[in-house]
């Protein structure tokens, strides 16, 4: 004769595993995701590095066509760094630099002004992250911060530049 057991499950072990299995679907759909954009990035993060450093350049260069000889307002775009980043300046005072850090691992780009005040105030840095982020084939900008989407280049341009060419913080 043989015995069979039937082990009867409680609701409460029932309701526990159910959420785990909801859990462990979260979880593995976050790993989904972040293997898709880490692979946006991959594919389209320098790409896009290299378009803001072309319109923040073009951009640069119709600012210093509005001001001819303006010693005051002229503004300088260094040479990139072997990473891609890049520091854009405005040497008179009140005078400012920018410099823009990509970090492709991470998926971001770092951003940090530091502006020199006059009369001999102590300089005022502002630090913050540009993160990349989209949907399956299109990789936008967004301000870690406040949430801002850039939709392009050019838009972020506009964004980093206002502060160089005024020489005032946000």
């Amino acid at each position: 004769m043989s015995m069979s057991s039937v082990v009867v499950i409680a609701d409460w072990i029932k309701r526990v595993a159910d959420e785990e299995r909801k859990r462990d679907a979260v979880r593995l759909a976050q790993q989904e995701d972040a293997a898709r954009k880490a692979d946006l990035v991959r594919r389209h993060g320098a790409r896009l590095v290299d378009d803001v450093h072309a319109a923040i350049l073009r951009d640069v260069e119709s600012f210093r066509q509005e001001f001819p000889d303006d010693h005051p307002r002229e503004i300088v775009v260094d040479a990139r760094n072997a990473d891609g980043g890049f520091t854009v300046s405005k040497p008179a005072s009140p005078s400012v630099a920018l410099t823009v850090d990509p970090h492709l691992d991470a998926a971001t780009l770092g951003c940090h002004y530091r502006f020199t005040l006059p009369n001999g105030l102590p300089p005022r840095d502002d630090r913050f992250e540009v993160v990349f982020t989209g949907d399956a084939e299109t990789l936008q900008m967004r301000h870690h911060d406040t949430g801002r989407i850039f939709a392009t280049a050019d838009d972020l341009s506009e964004f980093l530049l206002v502060p160089v060419f005024t020489g005032r913080p946000r």
